[in-house]
């Protein structure tokens, strides 16, 4: 990781560059691929899955009999697991739901505010290395709660043709209600144009950037999708109070997700930097995913600075996905942070205690759009219809108001629609 000592604000950008990569081709790519899907529906789907995965995939469906296997796979700890993890994501979410509140704008007018669940919800579990079964109940349980109807889960399938046991566990834990065996930007074209799943009002969940590519192409036309993402990453900020040794470890924590996730080091003098970067050495040769968590750190940074101002105005700045203030006075600058994803405040709060069984979603805005852009959360799954209730009275207060704004705008219907009403009271 590369040191930075006081840098000034005009090379934050140089330093802080997130990692880049070539995708000049890559939306013409997916494009073509979307349409090809839209044109020859399953049979594009079965070239792809056999071409992109390897598997020549019969049903695509997973069945009652392959939900229960999963089940007698896994140990009971996992299960367990699970299940306290959801329990807990539920707890959280649950105390989102607002309640309905009806407000008397003027006498005799109301107005009230109704959240409805999207529908049909499509969620994207990615497989591979590293089977994410934990994003299953993050997007899952949420959509459970806001009550939408139909909840579709697609994921890669094995060689084998099967799903991962725990994504499955987790699936009929939550509330999932079918789950089909397609990866990538197959699954992505399927669940919106209706291909082999039911077609979807809203796509969820992560991916690598061919999936990414689909899902912002076809929320052009087809489907809404949750929110711009990139790779992952996380912003320390700590002093000579925090432990160096939870510090590397919650670097490496975020490192091993892939090559192009990127951890950043904000540090308030340089008292623990060598005890700091000494650990994450030592760490780092401990893990089985080390050479992905190595290939991370190299575009990865540590920043020193001897002011508190400076390092809230870089966090701010840079807006991370997730922001670990582990400094003496966390609560203090926690108070001042206004982007970030998810903020975990002291030694012993870790990110992955987020990503896993906290109870907030460790669905995020990367690459910077944590400054215009919430994680899923409750609102994620629901949209808000507003209503209004205007009684005789209340048209006689309000009526003259409309009237006036209408015909200023030089639009006589819109005031016609009033004026007849208040000519029969």
């Amino acid at each position: 990781m590369q040191t930075y000592f006081h840098p000034e604000k005009k090379e934050w950008p140089g330093i802080l560059q997130r990692p880049l990569f070539d995708v000049s081709d890559l939306h013409a790519k997916v494009n073509s691929l979307l349409l090809d899907i839209r044109q020859r529906g399953e049979v594009a789907l079965r070239d792809y899955t056999l071409q992109f995965d390897g598997v020549q995939i019969d049903t695509w469906e997973v069945t009652g009999a392959e939900f229960e296997a999963a089940g007698a796979l896994l140990s009971e700890e996992l299960k367990v697991s699970i299940q306290t993890a959801a329990d807990n994501i539920s707890k959280f979410h649950a105390f989102q739901i607002p309640e309905i509140r009806k407000v008397e704008t003027m006498p005799g007018v109301f107005c009230w505010q109704k959240p409805v669940a999207i529908e049909k919800v499509g969620l994207y579990i990615p497989g591979g290395s590293a089977p994410l079964f934990s994003t299953v109940l993050m997007l899952a349980v949420p959509a459970r709660l806001a009550g939408c109807r139909e909840i579709i889960l697609c994921t890669p399938p094995a060689k084998d043709g099967s799903v991962h046991p725990a994504i499955l566990y987790a699936a009929r834990y939550a509330g999932v209600t079918r789950v089909f065996k397609l990866g990538g930007v197959q699954a992505i074209g399927a669940m919106a144009y209706g291909v082999v799943t039911p077609k979807v009002d809203k796509i969820f969940g992560p991916g690598n950037q061919y999936v990414m590519a689909a899902k912002q192409l076809v929320s052009f036309n087809e489907v809404a999708i949750d929110m711009p993402a990139g790779p992952s990453e996380v912003l320390v900020v700590a002093d000579d109070t925090s432990k160096p040794s939870f510090i590397a470890a919650d670097l490496l924590s975020q490192a091993e997700h892939g090559p192009d996730s990127q951890v950043v080091l904000v540090l308030k003098g340089d008292a623990i930097l060598e005890k700091v970067q000494q650990e994450v050495e030592r760490q780092l040769e401990l893990l089985p995913r080390r050479d992905i968590a190595r290939q991370a750190l190299e575009s990865s940074r540590i920043i020193v600075f001897d002011e508190d101002d400076d390092m809230v105005e870089l966090i701010n700045w840079y807006a991370p996905e997730h922001l670990i203030i582990s400094t003496n006075n966390y609560a203090e600058l926690a108070a001042r942070i206004t982007n970030a994803g998810s903020v975990f405040l002291g030694n012993y709060t870790p990110e992955s205690a987020g990503d896993y069984a906290s109870g907030t979603n460790h669905t995020l805005p990367t690459n910077g759009w944590a400054r215009s852009h919430s994680g899923v959360n409750m609102d994620s799954f629901v949209k808000k219809i507003t209503f209004q209730e205007i009684t005789t009275s209340g048209l006689k207060n309000l009526g003259p108001v409309v009237e006036t704004m209408a015909g200023a705008e030089h639009l006589e219907a819109h005031k016609n629609a009033v004026t007849i009403r208040l000519k029969t009271l």
